[in-house]
């Protein structure tokens, strides 16, 4: 089994009921072992569009990289996400892997650590909540230290970690 951080946004529809879904259907392949609090944050890139809630957390999985994009992908389709939809444009869900244990990987369609992940504060600031002691595996630094100077610009938490009702419906699956 894999330890695997995920970045969750959702920026239509109900936000906060489909990062809910995601998060129920990564149960499927794996255990989610934590759940950061909920940050709404302004887009980045792409058209105009509303705000992301955005979360992270570590997964448990035995999927390897491509099998698990492949998995993810699936559930975005589930969840209203549509291929080749506009890049950074609005959508329902966006499942990203942050990181694979400490692994690099780049192949088609997938490279891990997130390229972008050392650079986005909303990204980085659910993320230090639950790998704040995680490294880096390009950059050598600790998720804390990444987010310090990337700074939290434009990140707000909304709800604190477990987020309400959220260990209520864990029980339940």
């Amino acid at each position: 089994m894999a330890i695997v951080y995920l970045g969750l946004g959702s920026n239509l529809g109900n936000r906060e009921a489909n990062l809910r879904a995601a998060l129920r259907g990564l149960w499927r392949r794996g255990r989610v072992e934590a759940v950061s609090s909920l940050y709404e944050t302004e887009p980045v890139g792409g058209p105009a569009q509303p705000p992301f809630y955005n979360a992270a957390c570590r997964w448990e999985t035995g999927l390897e990289p491509m099998p698990l994009l492949r998995f993810l992908q699936g559930l975005e389709h589930e969840l209203g996400r549509r291929p080749g939809e506009e890049r950074w444009a609005p959508r329902p869900i966006d499942l990203d892997v942050l990181l694979y244990e400490d692994r690099i990987v780049g192949e088609e369609g997938l490279t891990i650590p997130h390229p972008r992940l050392a650079e986005r504060p909303f990204v980085l600031a659910p993320l230090a909540e639950i790998a704040a002691d995680v490294r880096h595996p390009v950059e050598g630094k600790t998720i804390a230290e990444l987010l310090a100077v990337a700074g939290t610009e434009g990140v707000r938490r909304i709800a604190e970690a477990g987020w309400a009702g959220m260990a209520a419906e864990k029980r339940r699956l």
